[in-house]
This record gives structure tokens, sequence and C-alpha cells, in this order.
């Protein structure tokens, strides 16, 4: 919904080339050793503190060894600017209830920092498994990824998160010069299909909610009945909840005199509160509101349990004497085993009981006949500082490029064993080093051939 004022502007700027974004994860690389790194030129974007632009005409930096890294990901820069107004912090308890691909649930983990519990989920169970993907390779370590339908995740987990972001399904109008099929699927009944899956979603996630939470709903469509029609009428119905200001400065102000001519009731409510954007702020489209919940439950409201399952497992001493063996200084995670699978807890888990969970915490590896054989994750979320041993590739090193396409390579012949791997310090996986070769373990879902 563009005011009349806009419209040329608007018009003007479907001329312009599509504006592709990076944001650098700061879980595992800062700033400032991003840009002594990654060389090409980037101006900086309005929509987070750490998203940049990249030059029109770039192309190729999904394939950079940073992209493989996690140094950075790769994102349309409106779609920064949800998680910027969720202003998730460390140690707090986040759900991305629809957070396929992952672009949000990686950026809500970066500002948590590794500390607290983030819940990412997602219902296609195919577009799940990429989240999961997504999430290991920028080294996340205290998420459970879960695919279940919103309602019966939020009635499991009653009141138990501070923050909840509702990045809902959209009829995605501001997506359609990124993916030209969804023009195709356009149309005014998968608007109000949409608006109504949309008022669903936010009802599941409200009952998530705990009293003084905070909840950013947000789309990717310029539909009003997909935005401000979504949120006014769940404030009308939920009268716990009231509309807060957004507190960025990107993007204008949503406006109350065009809704009417959608059958669009304000209620009473300042609309101002809730901000849009359109391609001529610099990106292809968002629409975003922030709710607060009323009341004030104290932080340790609902009761926290260790997943005890597998505790006592025989294969316990066998994992944790690995973790020893391979990383010094690392205080002792909360090791889980599942029949061979191990697993590295996060802290504060609630029961997980009846959750479709793909993954808890940290996938560390199996075990095999006594031994433990470890995961591409582990090596993701370790600091690389701890590693017994590690093999680092400086960006111009002709190993990296047959690192990434699955070949062996040569290292120290004094290395033998498990090695952690990495670009220039940034943990990229790990290896076996055997008589100066490293045999490769880089999954093969993620190899360049």
């Amino acid at each position: 919904m563009v005011l009349q004022e806009d419209y040329e502007k608007f018009l003007q700027s479907y001329a312009f080339p599509l504006k592709k974004g990076l944001r650098i994860n700061t879980l595992l690389c800062t700033p400032q050793r991003f840009f002594e790194l990654f060389t090409t030129p980037l101006v900086q974007s309005p929509f987070s503190p750490v998203g940049f632009y990249l030059p029109e005409g770039f192309s190729g930096a999904g394939h950079h060894p940073l992209h493989h890294a996690g140094a950075f990901y790769m994102q349309e820069p409106s779609a920064m600017s949800a998680v910027q107004v969720l202003d998730p912090k460390p140690g707090e308890r986040v759900l991305d209830l629809c957070a396929a691909p992952g672009g949000k649930s990686t950026q809500i983990a970066a500002r948590m920092d590794g500390e607290g519990l983030l819940f990412s989920n997602e219902y296609v169970f195919a577009r799940a498994k990429i989240l999961l993907s997504n999430l290991e390779r920028c080294g996340v370590k205290n998420a459970v990824i879960l695919s279940m339908r919103p309602d019966a995740l939020c009635e499991t987990l009653p009141e138990f998160f501070d923050k909840v972001l509702v990045d809902a399904p959209c009829s995605g109008e501001g997506m359609f010069r990124k993916e030209p099929a969804s023009l195709g699927e356009w149309s005014v009944d998968n608007i109000l299909n949409c608006a109504k899956r949309q008022r669903m979603i936010l009802e599941s996630a409200a009952k998530a909610l705990r009293p003084g939470g905070m909840l950013a709903y947000s789309t990717c469509t310029f539909a009003p009945e997909e935005n401000e029609g979504v949120i006014l009428g769940f404030l009308q119905d939920h009268p716990e909840f009231s509309l807060l200001d957004c507190g960025v400065s990107f993007g204008s102000p949503c406006r109350e005199e065009p809704l009417a001519a959608f059958g669009i009731d304000s209620h009473g409510q300042d609309v101002s509160l809730m901000r849009r954007i359109f391609p001529f702020h610099g990106g292809e489209g968002h629409f975003i509101a922030k709710l607060r919940k009323r009341g004030d439950a104290p932080r340790e409201h609902a009761p926290l349990h260790f997943r005890p399952a597998g505790k006592h497992a025989p294969e316990l001493p066998v994992a944790q004497a690995f973790l020893r063996e391979q990383f010094h200084d690392l205080p002792l995670p909360r090791v889980e085993i599942r029949g061979d699978a191990v697993n590295l807890l996060p802290e504060g888990l609630p029961p997980l009981d009846g959750l479709r969970v793909l993954r808890c915490g940290v996938d560390a590896g199996t075990i095999r006949k006594n031994r433990m054989e470890p995961a591409h994750h582990l090596y993701k979320t370790i600091d690389p500082k701890t590693a017994a041993q590690t093999v680092d590739f400086p960006l111009d090193d002709p190993r990296l490029e047959l690192f990434l396409k699955g070949q062996m390579v040569e290292c120290d012949s004094a290395l033998k064993g498990y090695a952690a791997v990495t670009v220039q310090g940034i943990p990229l996986g790990f290896g076996k080093a055997s008589g100066g070769a490293l045999k490769n373990h880089y999954p093969k879902g993620l190899r360049e051939f």
C-alpha cells in the first residue's frame, strides 16, 4: 500500500537493479576481521549495523570460502529489519516461529551471542532441513530446531518465551523481483488466504509469549490485508497486547488514511507505530509491527529442566573422554547420548516431550564400537583455539579450494588424528590427519563440485 505522494518513487525504484545484501555473522567473525579478509567494496545498509549491499553485478559470494565458513549470510537487505525491531539479547528465550531458510534465525543467534535459548521452527520438513543446515554453517550452538505446526508447538510451551518473531508466510509482493515465479501465484484470493493463515499463526504465537514479552510480526508483502489488517484485527481481539513503536528510523510509518479503502478499521490504534519498507527505501519490501503482552512475569516464571534421557548411558564416558582429548580448556558441556548420537545441550532446556525436534544444541558425533566419531557441527561451534590440532588455510592457499571440493590435502606430517580446519582462523570443519595427509570430512552436500 503506497501513498499517492510516494507512488512515483515506488515505480521508479523498479527501474533500478535488484540490491543484493550480506550480513556479517558476528558469532564467527568480527566486522573488523571480515573487512580485512573480504576485499570487495561494500556499502552499509540501513537495516542492520552488520548488513551491507554488494556491488551491482557482483556474483559468486555464495561460493566464497568465507561463506562456507559462515562468516557471512547472504540476505535480502530489508529482510534484516524484523530482527532489528525484535532486538533479541543474550540470555533470552526466543522463538522464531516460521524460520526457514534461516536468515532471521541466524541473525537472532548472532545477537544472542550463544547465550540463552533459540527455538527455530519450520513446519515444512524439507525447508526445516535447509534451516538446520544454515544454522549449522553459522556456528549456532544454542538452538532447538523443530518442524511443527505453530499451534502444536506454542500450546506445548505456553508463556515460555521472552520474545517471539512471526515472519509470516505471505503473498510475497516484495519478492517479485527476487523470485519472479511468485508473481504467477498472486491473486486476491491468495492474499485473503494468507491473511487468514497469518492470523492463526499470530494467535498461536500469543500463547507462547510470556507476560511482559515482546512479539515482532513481519511480512515481505505490501498487501494491507496481510499487514495492518492482521495486526489491527488481532489487537481488537487481544486487549492484553499493545502496539509499540518499532524504534527504528528506516522505512516509513504506516498511515491510517488509505486503510478504509480496504475495509480496515484502526479501532483507535496508532498505526504510525507500525513500519513499512518499500524498494525506494533500499530493500525489496517489508512490513513490521512490534507488540507487547501485558504483565511482567519474572524471568524464572517457567520451570526449567535438564533433559535427562540418556544421561547415564554407558557411552557417556567415551564422549566425555573424546571431548577432553580433542579440545583443551573447554568447559565440559552437558553431554547427552540418545541411541548412538552425541549431543551437547544448551542450558535451560524445557521438557521437549511431544515436540518434533530435528536437533537440540550441537550434533557432536556418534558412538561407534566404543569410540566417538565427531560431526561437522561440533567443529563449527567450538572455538578452534581450543582444538588440540588445527589446520588453518589462508584464503590464497590452493589446498583450500581442494578441501572445499572434498579432496584429501597435504598437512603437517606431525599431525595425527582429528584436526579442526579453519580458514584464516574461522572454523570451516574438520579432517583426519595421517602421514602428512588430511582426510576430508567436509560434508558432501556443502562441497564445491
